[in-house]
């Protein structure tokens, strides 16, 4: 899941720049390009893609620039694919993964990632798992094997005593990320509060201490026979190789794992919000702090690209409309952060907003929506759109500075878009995003229909915006919108 709340540049990937004294404006012939035609032709990242007869797909992308590589397991499941009352089988199994599979020991992954100066690690979001290892060029029929082995033979290494051992620790994560964190149940409140309930995308990516503590040995076994297949995976390879010996090496550790059974995936609807939803949090924390959020679009949408450049017109630069008034102009807020999040399937475009003493929540929200509804109405200028394009394209190119950043841009245009080469629309549809675009979605989507949460110190429910229109959000309900903890 991309969260932009306001990555490798090495001989595969080159920029066209101007050179040192050159003329700012393009000769009069030239100057009609459109500016995402011109970047098209200046960024190149060379790879092909191939299927083995079991359903696993491959991806090869060679850059000699450093004796280096990246290795991506790519799996097709999130916290999506989860039921009510079973949260937190994907995110269980990115820590199960680790613990040793058929032929390989627990330690062994680490010894042959880490050991040899390389690294190891797996992330885990509503819509897939990713395993990664980054080591020398020479480690890569290591790198393989590791992979392959936990594919096809974690299960006959996992036993109860293990899976407890995760559990435990999975649930200790929540307990500093989520539970005891400050602010740490924000999104999960907003997710509640924005999807109904049984909505794949109302419950938080670590899943809940009731449904941790319920699953049983044979219910996690069945997920992973079912998401952990080659069928269902994709598998980049990025660096310094020879791409006939990794597609040897792929073929003799990934070739004999059966295919998996064929996935039903879960119907995701948009969600539309009829009027605002107003919450008020109390939590251990010193400061309060407002959340408004709206739900977007996901990744299917091209939607996204122009909320991504809203995001970045808004907040972030000490130039941004809410950032330059809040922050600097009126020092009202300590801290500022906008932007879009998309999942695969729906997204959320949120503003956060810290104040200062002595300002208040409500204050805060009437100036953030003055601002946002001036933006409505004339829309953005030429110059914000080219200074948030910009910043988009910077953080886009720096996505592909490294092996493993072009394994993950690879990997999610395969999951996602059914195209490893999808970075090349994703980039020339960000870079030509018009202010048409933006007023576009700022009305379409940024409209009454929202939840708004403060989360106030505990005590001071006056503190929310508007404490008298807010709903105060129990322990019970921020635990689970469906009952239980």
């Amino acid at each position: 899941m991309r969260r932009i709340l306001h990555g490798m540049v090495a001989t595969a990937l080159t920029l066209v720049t101007a050179p040192a004294g050159a003329h700012s404006a393009p000769p009069a012939d030239r100057q009609q390009t459109p500016r995402s035609a011109a970047a098209s032709n200046s960024l190149s990242l060379p790879f092909e893609t191939y299927t083995l007869p079991n359903g696993l797909t491959v991806i090869l992308s060679s850059d000699k620039t450093t004796p280096t590589l990246a290795v991506n397991v790519w799996y097709k499941v999130g916290s999506k694919n989860e039921v009510v009352g079973r949260t937190g089988f994907a995110h269980l199994f990115e820590h199960v993964m680790f613990t040793g599979s058929g032929n390989v020991p627990y330690g062994i992954h680490d010894k042959l990632t880490e050991g040899v100066g390389g690294s190891n690690n797996g992330t885990t979001n509503n819509d897939r798992t990713t395993y990664y290892e980054t080591v020398p060029a020479n480690y890569l029929e290591s790198a393989l094997w590791l992979e392959a082995d936990r594919m096809g033979y974690l299960l006959d290494a996992l036993d109860l005593p293990k899976l407890n051992a995760q559990r435990d620790i999975v649930k200790n994560e929540r307990r500093q990320s989520v539970d005891n964190q400050p602010y740490g149940r924000a999104r999960e409140i907003l997710a509640h509060a924005t999807y109904p309930p049984a909505h794949p995308y109302s419950w938080n990516v670590i899943g809940s201490m009731t449904d941790l503590s319920a699953a049983s040995e044979e219910d996690v076994k069945n997920f992973f026979r079912l998401y952990y297949a080659p069928n269902n995976a994709y598998l980049a390879i990025v660096g310094d190789f020879d791409a006939a010996q990794a597609k040897a090496w792929v073929a003799k550790y990934f070739g004999d794992i059966p295919r998996g059974k064929p996935i039903t995936r879960p119907k995701v609807d948009p969600v539309v919000l009829d009027a605002e939803k107003r919450l008020v949090y109390e939590d251990r924390v010193q400061v309060p702090r407002l959340y408004v959020q709206w739900p977007t679009v996901g990744e299917t949408s091209d939607d996204r690209f122009a909320l991504d450049v809203l995001g970045t017109i808004l907040a972030g630069a000490r130039t941004a409309r809410i950032t330059k008034a809040l922050v600097y102009d009126e020092q009202a807020a300590a801290s500022v952060a906008v932007g879009q999040s998309s999942n695969e399937d729906v997204g959320e475009f949120i503003v956060m907003i810290t104040p200062r003493p002595g300002h208040a929540l409500t204050n805060l929200e009437a100036a953030a929506d003055a601002i946002i509804d001036r933006l409505k109405k004339e829309g953005p200028t030429a110059e914000e759109i080219q200074k948030a394009t910009a910043g988009e394209e910077l953080s886009f190119v720096r996505s592909l500075e490294s092996n493993l950043g072009k394994a993950f841009r690879l990997t999610d245009g395969a999951g996602y878009h059914g195209d490893a080469g999808y970075f090349r629309t994703e980039y020339n549809k960000t870079l030509s995003v018009t202010a048409d675009d933006v007023k576009r979605v700022a009305n379409k989507y940024l409209t009454r229909g929202r939840v708004v949460l403060s989360v106030v110190p505990t005590g001071k429910l006056d503190q929310a915006a508007k404490p008298d229109q807010s709903i105060r959000v129990t322990e019970y309900d921020a635990k689970k919108p469906d009952g239980g903890e």
